[in-house]
Formats: C-alpha cells, sequence, structure tokens
C-alpha cells in the first residue's frame, strides 16, 4: 500500500520544560498529529542540529539528546523510543542529492531536544521511523527556501517533513520581562503576524528578506539562527 501524502509543518520545541508542561500549546500538538493519517517517516530538522553540509541520520535507534542542562532532573530521565529505517534515510539523502546538494551521512547522530520535544508530544509512542536532517544555520534564508524545497516531493510519498523552532527567539527580552513581571513586548505578536500575512500572500520575496522588512526583525531574531550568537544570557539554564 501506498502511504498517504502528509503536509509539512513548522512546530514549537518550547524550552526543555515544554514537554513536562505542554499546556494549550502542547494539546494543539497532540491533535495536528491526531488528524494525520499515519506516516511513513518523519523528517525532522531541528534549530538544534547545525553542520556544514545537509546532513541526513542513518541511526538505527536515534538516541535521545539531552543537549541543555540547569533543567529540573525529570527531563533528563525521559527516553524517546525512536527508531530509524535505512530505507527512508536513503530516500531523504537521495532527494537531498537530486537538489544538488551534498547531502552527508551520519550513522550515529541522535534526536536534540529540538526533535524529541515535539515528537514526544505528537507521536508519545515512537512508532514511526523518525529521519532527522540538520541545517546549516549561518547560510540564511535562502539557502533554506532551497533545503525545503528539495524536501518538499518527500510529502508525496508519505513522509511527514517536520521543522521545529519559534517564530520569536529573543531570550533576553524573556529573562527582563519574567524579572520584572513585565508586559510581553509587542513584536511577540507583530513579528509572527507579519509572518503568517506574508505566508497567507505567498510574498517568499518578503519572507527572504524579513530582517529589512518584518517590525523588529532583528529584536524578534538577534541573528538568523539565534543559537549561533550567543542568545543565552545566564543565568537562563543553557539550551544550545
Amino acid at each position: 500500500m501506498n502511504p498517504a501524502p502528509q503536509p509539512s509543518l513548522f512546530v514549537p520545541h518550547g524550552a526543555p520544560t515544554f514537554v513536562l508542561r505542554p499546556g494549550a500549546a502542547g494539546a494543539a500538538l497532540a491533535q495536528a498529529a491526531a488528524a494525520l493519517s499515519r506516516p511513513r517517516a518523519v523528517v525532522v530538522l531541528s534549530a538544534h542540529w547545525h553542520t556544514t553540509q545537509p546532513t541526513v541520520g542513518f541511526a538505527p535507534r536515534p538516541e535521545t539528546l539531552h543537549d541543555f542542562w540547569g533543567f529540573p532532573e525529570a527531563l533528563h530521565a525521559l527516553r524517546y523510543p525512536a527508531t530509524g529505517c535505512r530505507e527512508a534515510s536513503m530516500d531523504v539523502q537521495a532527494a537531498l542529492l537530486a537538489a544538488g546538494f551534498p547531502a552527508q551521512v551520519d550513522e550515529e547522530r541522535g534526536l536534540d531536544h529540538g526533535a524529541w520535544i515535539p515528537l514526544m508530544l505528537m507521536f508519545p509512542d515512537g512508532d514511526i521511523p523518525v529521519i532527522p536532517v540538520s541545517i546549516q544555520g549561518l547560510e540564511g534564508p535562502e539557502h533554506h527556501l532551497r533545503l525545503g524545497r528539495a524536501l518538499a516531493p518527500l510529502a508525496a510519498k508519505g513522509f511527514l517533513v517536520l521543522a521545529s523552532g519559534n517564530l520569536t527567539h529573543n531570550l533576553r527580552d524573556y529573562q527582563l520581562a519574567a524579572k520584572s513581571g513585565g508586559q510581553v513586548p509587542a513584536y511577540v505578536r507583530a513579528f509572527p503576524d507579519w509572518i503568517w500575512e506574508r505566508l497567507s500572500a505567498g510574498d517568499t520575496a518578503a519572507l527572504l528578506d524579513y530582517r529589512r522588512q518584518a517590525p523588529d526583525a532583528q529584536r524578534a531574531h538577534p541573528s538568523d539562527e539565534p543559537c549561533l550568537s550567543g542568545c543565552h544570557p545566564n543565568p537562563l539554564p543553557v539550551v544550545c
């Protein structure tokens, strides 16, 4: 039987404690997953796996990576029972190669918290193969648009392409607001609203130029990939 076509989804992974206190966002992830037909595999791109070239995970049982510290010990006890699938990993690598990417292979890479946290909320049984793919945080939006387009044909073959991150990511502002009991800065709503409007309009050019055109873009994201710019100030727990 041919697997049903799948969407491509961008989901939050939040702070690692998101998996302990998922709230309404976690319920929404679980609901979205329940509405899907069963994927052949999940291709997951996390904001926390960076390489110089796109790299595909081939591990038969990807390890749960606890790539953070300073959080509750209960998080370190969690394990996501993920399995890989070599055939599916080969299909993902082939899609990248066909698009001109020099796709690399990692036989041992596990799942960082940007991958296993949303997966644990969406597919808690771990019974769908997971194929991690790295991003290239210094390469900018155009590169990642090409990367997404390279992976897009996999959706028709039953692969769920899942990217995780956050539309705003300025932990200094978060820390200041948390300490002072202050209000959430206006850009935290204005920036995602602008992104949604441009996506709805199919305005790819504006989205690629978001750092100049979007409201407070450089405050919402201190860099294209904030975890490469030292955005986690002490004494916040370290997650990069």
